[in-house]
């Protein structure tokens, strides 16, 4: 039996996300009596960029891209993470959940890595997943990869744990521990942990 996640350190990254909001919120206030420093913030903001790094293990492929820029998901990047998370079994791709890329970057930020993700699973085919059911347990029969909201990883140089406990402290949907198999699965579903 798994133990249930520690979210102690959430609690601790949930104070200093209040602290931050605060010192952010009077920065803020003070800054509406310097519009120029506002926009300047503003704009810093909005050419801020998103990226992912992703190591399929069963294909041996590998991408490095930004995927968010200047306020938009750009289209051909999305197109090679589809191409990268597509099921293997069968080679049907499908679009990704743009928020569960969004988790994975946050993910990296909050472990202050840039290091590629290591993919065990990302779509699936609902034939795929109808197979994989037959042949082991523990795979849901409306599985949250055959939508393309979820994926399963490891990231090599952080232990499986704190891969686990940082996406739990993410609050962003499904995070489950597979110590057995080595991976973390996160969607991006109701928020639930296992």
């Amino acid at each position: 039996m798994v133990s249930p996640p520690d979210i102690s350190p959430c609690m601790t990254n949930r104070a200093l996300s209040r602290r931050s909001f605060l010192k952010a919120s009077a920065l803020t206030f003070g800054s509406c009596f310097l519009p120029g420093a506002l926009m300047g913030a503003r704009q810093a903001s909005i050419q801020s960029e998103r990226s992912l790094a992703l190591y399929n293990l069963h294909t041996g492929e590998d991408l490095k891209t930004i995927y968010w820029s200047e306020g938009q998901y750009l289209p051909e990047a999305l197109s090679e993470i589809n191409h990268i998370l597509r099921d293997y079994r069968s080679g049907e791709v499908t679009a990704i959940d743009t928020r569960l890329l969004d988790l994975l970057h946050e993910l990296s930020r909050s472990m202050g890595t840039s290091a590629h993700f290591h993919v065990i699973s990302g779509y699936r085919s609902p034939h795929t997943n109808a197979v994989m059911r037959e042949q082991s347990t523990g795979i849901a029969r409306n599985s949250m990869h055959t939508l393309g909201k979820a994926i399963d990883i490891r990231l090599p140089g952080h232990s499986l744990r704190s891969v686990h406990t940082a996406a739990v402290c993410l609050r962003g949907g499904g995070v489950g521990y597979y110590p057995a198999s080595d991976f973390v699965h996160m969607d991006t579903g109701r928020i639930r942990y296992w």
